[in-house]
């Protein structure tokens, strides 16, 4: 059987943005089975251009921290955005990380209870039109069962592909076969026929995941015990970024990330569909360029799967 064509995940950084605009036209063009926004820069206000520049093409933020903007003012601009693409936006949320907090400064409380009562409050919000799906950044188990319980769909974020069955577990099978509850993955990219350059790209991007305590822990029940504990001893030596990369094991960056030449990047997209994620969301990075050269690799990969 042909393999799915997966999502792409698309920024829109400072002097970047109407390319990007052009590149969410060409990967609608393309057949890509959504586009999906993470925090970095505005991703609701690339939400809101591109439900007018794609007409066709599923889109969602991946995801819109809760704590950087009032619910009230981010369940206006998600109806705005699911009224103006006619149902093709899904709101994806969640409670982003500790140096974004800090950048923003913000206080945070408790993840599961700050999750539940936002979505309860911009469920209740009046006058703002129909809200889009909702869907939640997942990780670990009492978040994937939030989800089930409260939203739409989940989405993970540099997840363990080899754990998937035991995360997939907490969802009940109704949800699991429901063609309508998203479940995603965003899954680090970069395509490269020099397999070891190709995986160096993908630790520099996961060295910055790992020195997250909440990444950790993940890790740690995912089977990556001996991993985490050499990136916790890097970080109280001085968390020399270079160290915390020897610590990241090539069994683990296989499990978490797609790299190397387009025959095996192609397996591992296979592999995810039969781990459970109903939409992988590839995030391409380049070892030959930046962004853009990421973006048109990522195409020309995809171009085989017609």
């Amino acid at each position: 059987m042909p393999i799915e064509m997966p999502a792409i995940s698309l920024a829109a950084v400072p002097s970047r943005r109407h390319r990007i605009i052009e590149f969410a036209k060409e990967a609608e063009e393309r057949g890509f089975a959504g586009i999906y926004m993470p925090s970095l820069g505005d991703n609701m206000a690339l939400a809101t251009a591109l439900a007018m520049a794609t007409d066709k093409i599923e889109f969602g933020t991946s995801i819109c921290p809760i704590y950087f903007r009032a619910p009230l003012d981010l369940a206006q601009h998600a109806a705005f955005i699911h009224e103006l693409s006619n149902g093709r936006f899904k709101f994806g949320i969640g409670v982003a990380h500790a140096p974004s907090h800090s950048r923003y400064g913000v206080t945070v409380g408790k993840p599961l209870s700050d999750i539940r009562d936002f979505v309860s409050t911009v469920r209740s919000a009046k006058m703002i039109g129909e809200l889009p799906p909702i869907v939640l950044a997942t990780l670990r188990k009492k978040m994937i069962a939030l989800s089930t319980e409260i939203a739409e769909g989940m989405v993970f974020a540099n997840g363990s592909r080899s754990h998937m069955a035991i995360s997939l577990a907490e969802v009940p099978m109704e949800k699991r076969n429901d063609k309508n509850f998203f479940i995603g993955d965003m899954i680090p990219t970069c395509i490269y026929e020099n397999e070891a350059t190709a995986a160096a790209v993908n630790r520099k991007t996961l060295t910055h995941y790992a020195q997250l305590p909440n990444y950790r822990n993940y890790w740690k029940e995912a089977g990556y015990e001996e991993e985490m504990a050499g990136v916790e001893k890097a970080i109280a030596n001085g968390n020399d970024p270079e160290e915390i990369g020897k610590c990241l094991s090539e069994r683990w960056l296989a499990d978490n990330t797609l790299y190397g030449p387009p025959s095996k990047v192609l397996e591992g997209l296979e592999a995810w569909y039969d781990a459970g994620i109903k939409t992988p969301i590839l995030v391409p990075s380049s070892a030959q360029g930046n962004q853009f050269k990421a973006i048109e690799e990522l195409f020309e990969l995809c171009a085989r799967l017609k």
